[in-house]
């Protein structure tokens, strides 16, 4: 056999090889760690996810700083009247409230950690809400009746 045919052989190997373990590491993972490896947003937007109990109430609090381009995002199980507060907080933020779809139905913009205890709830209840440092919703032009595509 041809010297030249071999190498081919041998990279078509290792291509189809590292297609399969990554195809496999997507379906082990989770439908949130796949969610965060695919861009989540039109544009480079990092999204981290909080669908447990214990990661909706700890939220953003206890940080010292919230980067630009970030974003946590609350996912319950059901649409509902979640309220949400400044305790624990260190910085400012935005609070997006999302319908199932990504359509913006209300912002409270830069609640400060003083707020603390004033609870802040969606106008309509929701399933999805989206923190982000104070003004990053005005940065990338969010606005109600914009829609965030999200990739849920």
């Amino acid at each position: 056999m041809p010297l030249r045919l071999i190498l081919i052989i041998g990279l078509a190997i290792a291509a189809v090889a590292a297609l399969a373990f990554y195809a496999l590491s997507i379906a082990d993972s989770s439908p949130e760690e796949v969610l965060v490896q695919e861009k989540v947003l039109q544009h480079e937007f990092a999204i981290e996810i909080a669908d447990s109990p214990a990661e909706r109430e700890q939220g953003l609090s206890n940080r010292k700083e919230v980067p630009g381009d970030y974003g946590l995002l609350f996912i319950f199980p059901a649409a509902g009247s979640y309220g949400f507060w400044m305790k624990d907080m260190l910085v400012s933020i935005d609070i997006i409230w999302l319908s199932d779809d990504g359509t913006v139905i209300g912002i409270e913009e830069a609640i400060s950690p003083e707020t603390y205890p004033t609870v802040y709830q969606a106008p309509t209840p929701v399933r999805y809400v989206l923190e982000t440092r104070a003004g990053e919703a005005r940065t990338q032009g969010w606005s109600v009746g914009k829609v965030i595509p999200l990739a849920l």
